[in-house]
């Protein structure tokens, strides 16, 4: 079944329609704040240097596609910042802005002379979102902020995986998808004191470490009630049993959840294994959790004698919550991903089509859309900056002095 292909809707409008972002933000936190604002309506102006934010270098096959992906719906300006003109078009920019975003080490943009106080006698209705790795100040502030390194010193890594193995690191940018989410929470929430209760603009904080630790369950709690550090368990929890992931006939695997009571005893029942519900070892959850090998053994040889297909059809019919574990070729083939287009074709000069996400999350009433294509460096400098001012002529002083880049035969949209 292929996937839908789906248009840009340049004409679309969204909840945030109104909203200017000014994004001088690197790499992925502040790409997914931006992307998901930007979904939704809100006009984003990626300030990217000479080179280009560094989310372009991502590349596939030659292609970038998370710079394609997570910089829909914005505009591209490329401004040498180390230059005091781009500054002061940057600043006279702040006035008509909403929110500005920037991802330096704590500090630098003070010495840019772009410090949040300035920026808010200029605008004192403007949010300032900094991300950084691990805040504006703590003895941690100066270091460098990778989301591997918060991924390691958040304690996820310490629980993740297999106990006789190493600690893992997420395969993905975790620290720093998590931060983006966080970060668009905390700018609607900085944006309703702005817009409805007559407040002034401030800055948030948002480092990636914090957001992080907050998603990972009360690990401090625990360990404060028990003195015992959370182990690495593979896929299975420390709190419910069964749960795990079961190899199938064809090498593939499903995923298992019996976290309620109920939900184990009808798996149990399923499986042909009704006894086991009047079985001391496996009675309540706290019995299936001390006898969780033997339980993982008998759950473990039923699904081995059967496909995926055929485990996942025959737990569905039973109503147990047992699914496949997919690959990306299955998300692709399958209808429900389809069907509500979570994945569609869009059209990219590149590569003809390209595959994206949904906007998520999905509002019924104010639905937001993709309405472009992630720009080229420098696309749209001619339009942003005749706003403020500068005029032809000026523009072309701009490119020759260095400070505004314009690559070779990049052409506004």
């Amino acid at each position: 079944m292929p996937l839908k292909k789906r248009d840009y809707d340049p004409g679309a409008r969204g909840p945030l329609q109104g909203i200017r972002v000014l994004d001088l933000s690197r790499l992925f936190a502040g790409n997914v704040l931006t992307q998901i604002l930007g979904d939704y309506g809100a006009e984003i102006i990626k300030v990217e240097p000479p080179e280009g934010d560094s989310l372009r270098a991502w590349q596939t096959n030659g292609v970038s596609t998370h710079w394609k992906i997570y910089s829909r719906n914005k505009k591209s300006l490329a401004l040498d910042l180390r230059k005091p003109e781009a500054i002061d078009l940057i600043r006279r920019l702040v006035s008509s802005a909403t929110l500005f975003i920037e991802s330096f080490r704590p500090g630098v943009l003070e010495k840019m002379g772009l410090a949040p106080a300035d920026l808010l006698q200029l605008n004192p209705r403007l949010v300032i979102v900094r991300i950084s790795g691990w805040g504006q100040d703590g003895p941690y502030s100066q270091r460098p902020g990778f989301g591997t390194i918060i991924e390691g010193m958040s304690g996820f890594a310490s629980f993740n995986g297999f106990a006789d193995r190493e600690p893992v690191l997420p395969p993905m940018y975790l620290a720093d998808g998590v931060a983006g989410l966080y970060g668009a929470s905390a700018v609607m929430i900085a944006l309703r004191e702005v817009e409805k209760n007559g407040g002034r603009g401030q800055v948030i904080d948002l480092p990636l470490l914090d957001p992080l630790f907050a998603i990972l369950s009360p690990q401090a709690a625990n360990y404060r009630l028990t003195g015992q550090i959370k182990l690495r368990t593979g896929s299975r929890s420390t709190n419910s049993a069964p749960r795990n992931v079961y190899r199938c006939a064809d090498g593939k695997h499903v995923a298992v959840s019996g976290s309620t009571q109920g939900m184990a005893e009808r798996l149990f029942r399923a499986i042909g294994c009704a006894d086991l519900n009047d079985d001391p070892r496996f009675r309540t959850n706290a019995d299936r959790l001390k006898h969780v090998d033997e339980l993982d053994a008998i759950i473990g040889a039923f699904i081995a004698r059967h496909t995926q297909a055929e485990n996942v059809a025959f737990f569905e019919k039973a109503e147990v919550t047992v699914g496949p574990i997919y690959d990306v070729t299955q998300i692709l083939a399958d209808p429900h991903f389809i069907q509500r287009e979570i994945v569609a074709d869009y059209p990219d000069p590149e590569t003809t089509t390209l595959p994206m996400h949904h906007v998520v999350p999905r509002l019924l009433g104010t639905p937001g859309s993709i309405r472009s294509r992630a720009p080229d460096l420098g696309e749209h400098n001619r339009p942003i900056l005749r706003e403020i001012g500068v005029d032809d002529p000026d523009y072309a002083r701009l490119i020759a002095a260095g400070v505004v880049i314009e690559p070779a035969g990049k052409n506004e949209r």
